[in-house]
């Protein structure tokens, strides 16, 4: 494992209070490349403090994933002893420090004004749902952006929702680039920043770059749902004799080629294409004959096993995957052979591998340490971070306005 000092943002210390997934995902990431982050809950927990998955036991699968490598402090945040401790400890000396993650605004006392009235070069990012400062979340912003209607069968006229919180990983990554920036910056110029970034727009600003939104301008219309086909070239999934799917991509003249000699239909597609008026060596006439294509080529999928069109795919530049279940990734060994992964105790959760930080530093990932237990580091926060006596933490302790980890 890569030593903590060793990382790109080793000296930085980042107070988060958040929940759900953009923040805490912002607050992991900083803390894989090597910052310190501490995350600050209410007595008992955030609200996603018991979010599913659970263990048998109860315990947050989803919360300990998101919370590796932090340090927690839990106080009561109604009270005004605890709120200027926080402050205090967002505010602490020192050029690493002065930096407040979260998504939970509306608080006077954690307001970049109030902050900054403390240390003028304090660093603040706040995670809203919308610009106007309106509530949304993942699935709501994705419900009014458009994709909806893109994803499922073509044949359906309805919305289906999405699995994956996109817009939520989208933008604790935007988060987690911001800090950094505003980082180089005070760096540089010694001012802090006032930083905002609406979930809403992370989806807008997305879904505008892809042309999604850019082509209803233009064009005057949007796409038409595609199923399983890979839009504007050529790609779709294939069902073999045996049950199992496969997605198959041809980008380039030389995939679709291999696939012609590999289904055999190099003939028959060439008729096609005399029949139709089509150059099949151009991606948009793939696309635009995709029908008619899949049904030429689908009958040789439908006529060999999974495991036979495995061996012939590996054969082929075909850009190519078999479908697997997650179960069936965890089964295949994947993670025990990808570096990516590494083993973690978690206490309360067990053993299992985890990934790092996907991006590589010199040949090395960096991998997070286990989530602490809730107001795991309290104590040691306020004596080693804000020099208080430990007769007055033991005092904050019995009255209330923090407390350590429950035995």
């Amino acid at each position: 494992m890569t030593q903590p000092d060793s990382r790109p943002l080793a000296g930085l210390r980042i107070v988060e209070l958040s929940s759900f997934v953009a923040a805490p995902l912002c607050g992991l990431t900083l803390s894989q490349l090597g910052a310190e982050v501490i995350r600050v809950d209410p007595l008992g927990g955030a609200t996603d403090y018991r979010r599913w998955p659970l263990t048998e036991d109860g315990e947050s699968i989803y919360w300990t994933g998101l919370n590796r490598g932090k340090r927690s402090l839990a106080c009561d945040f109604r009270s005004p002893d605890a709120q200027r401790l926080l402050q205090r400890l967002i505010t602490a000396p020192g050029p690493g420090g002065g930096i407040l993650v979260t998504n939970a605004g509306g608080r006077d006392w954690i307001s970049h004004d109030a902050l900054a009235a403390l240390r003028p070069d304090v660093i603040t990012l706040e995670v809203l749902g919308r610009s106007d400062g309106g509530t949304a979340v993942d699935y709501t912003v994705n419900a009014g952006l458009g994709f909806p209607y893109l994803t499922g069968p073509p044949e359906f006229s309805g919305a289906v929702n999405h699995v994956l919180p996109a817009w939520d990983i989208a933008c604790g990554l935007y988060a987690a680039l911001s800090v950094t920036a505003a980082v180089r910056h005070r760096e540089r110029t010694g001012e802090g920043a006032r930083i905002t970034l609406p979930l809403e727009d992370v989806a807008l600003a997305s879904a505008g770059m892809l042309g999604y939104l850019t082509e209803v301008q233009i064009n005057g219309a949007g796409r038409e749902g595609t199923g399983n086909a890979v839009y504007g070239t050529y790609g779709i999934d294939f069902v073999t004799s045996d049950g199992e799917r496969f997605m198959l991509v041809a980008l380039t003249n030389r995939h679709f080629r291999d696939l012609l000699e590999l289904t055999g239909t190099g003939d028959a597609v060439s008729a096609l294409a005399t029949a139709l008026g089509a150059d099949f060596s151009l991606e948009d006439h793939r696309f635009r004959h995709r029908e008619v294509l899949t049904a030429m080529f689908g009958a040789w999928f439908r006529e060999h096993t999974a495991d036979d069109v495995a061996a012939a795919l590996a054969k082929t530049s075909l850009l190519h995957e078999r479908y697997a279940t997650f179960e069936e990734v965890v089964a295949s060994g994947v993670l025990d052979r990808n570096p990516l992964f590494e083993t973690l105790d978690q206490p309360r959760i067990g053993s299992y591998r985890a990934a790092a930080n996907p991006a590589i530093f010199g040949g090395r990932h960096l991998f997070a340490t286990p989530a602490p237990a809730l107001g795991g580091d309290t104590e040691a926060l306020l004596t080693d971070v804000l020099d208080i006596p430990a007769a007055e933490v033991a005092d904050l302790i019995s009255g209330g306005v923090v407390a350590g980890p429950k035995e």
